[in-house]
Formats: C-alpha cells, structure tokens, sequence
C-alpha cells in the first residue's frame, strides 16, 4: 500500500471569478482579491507545494458545456450564467488565471455545481493517489471553500484552510465563513504553511 499523501486544492482561481478583466475584476469580490493579494499569495503557496515530494497540486474550476445542459435553472448561484455567458468550457472565463501555474499530471475537477465532490472526479483522484489531507485555499469562502471543508470533512479527509488565500465578497462575509467551518478544519497561512504528507 502507498504511504497516504497530501494534495494542495486551489480552488475556483478562474479568470470569470479572479482576473482584474473579468466579469468580476471590479464586483466587491474582485475587489477582496485583490485587496487580499489572494492570486500573489495562491502562486507562492503553489509554488512552495510543488517543492515538497510527491504532494500534488489540483485546480477546480465551474464549467458547463455548450448549452449549458449541466446548469440548475433555479439555482440563486448558477442560473444567471447562461444569460451572462459566464463559465462556458472551452472559453478564457473557464481557465485557471495565467499567474497560477499548471503543469502535467496536476489533478485537474470540472463541477457543476458548488460542491468540487458533487459528480465530478475529485474522490476518485484523491482515493487513486491515496490522498488523505487536503490543503486548499481560493473563492468564495462562503461557498466552494466551505462546502470542500463540510464534504471532505465527512468523507474522512483532514482538511487545512489557508485562509489568507481565500476571499469573500467582503471580509465580513469572509471571517464568518471561516468561523463557521473551523471546527471541521485547521487553519493556516501561505506564509506559515509547512506542507507535508499526513
């Protein structure tokens, strides 16, 4: 049996979400990134992951086909997208933001919904890598962020928050978020993160 690995989430880095030219470049979320310094710090923390052996590295990003076949009509999160063109596969909107970098053999989710483990391929990578703690940082706090936290935490997965890697529509929002999740995880820093394997 392989030893039980460690895996760095960065979670919904997109260009519709995160770039200063997108849909959302100067939204109050927008704003929170960049005022966070969320993309700098998401690189250094990439960056610093990739140095330790064998700890892998996995984007998340929304997607929906052509059609938008995959998107709930009567979702207060989703629904506006087909109207707005957002998060079309295939599109600059759905890929992950130029300064975080990617390479070959990264753990690559497609979701549809909120949830990274909701139909998608996310527990079959982890479980094929024996991954077992999953670091992860990115937008919204309010919604990918914590629903990995709640969903990982139920499936058995030790799950770290880097939260000044995160952001939410203001900080407020933000730093009820993280207190609404910290019993289901430990919290942590770009800065002060030492990544490891379990």
């Amino acid at each position: 049996m392989d030893a039980p690995r460690s895996i760095y989430l960065v979670l919904d880095m997109q260009n519709d979400l995160v770039h200063a030219d997108g849909p959302s470049g100067k939204s109050p979320l927008g704003e929170q990134v960049q005022a966070r310094q969320v993309l700098a710090k998401t690189a250094r923390a990439i960056a610093k992951a990739r140095a330790v052996g064998g700890l892998l590295v996995g984007f998340v990003r929304v997607g929906f086909s052509e059609g938008y076949p995959e998107c709930p009509k009567g979702s207060q999160v989703f629904s506006g997208a087909p109207k707005l063109g957002l998060f079309k596969l295939g599109s600059w909107g759905t890929e992950i933001h130029p300064d975080l970098e990617q390479k070959a053999g990264d753990i690559q989710v497609v979701k549809h919904r909120v949830s990274p483990f909701y139909s998608t391929t996310l527990e079959a990578q982890l479980r094929a890598n024996n991954v077992r703690r999953i670091y992860c940082s990115g937008v919204s706090t309010q919604a990918v962020v914590q629903a990995v936290v709640r969903d990982a935490h139920d499936r058995d997965y030790e799950v770290i928050v880097l939260e000044d890697a995160c952001a939410a529509h203001s900080l407020e929002e933000h730093a009820n978020s993280m207190g609404s999740i910290s019993r289901f995880c430990r919290t942590d820093t770009t800065e002060a993160v030492v990544f490891c394997h379990p």
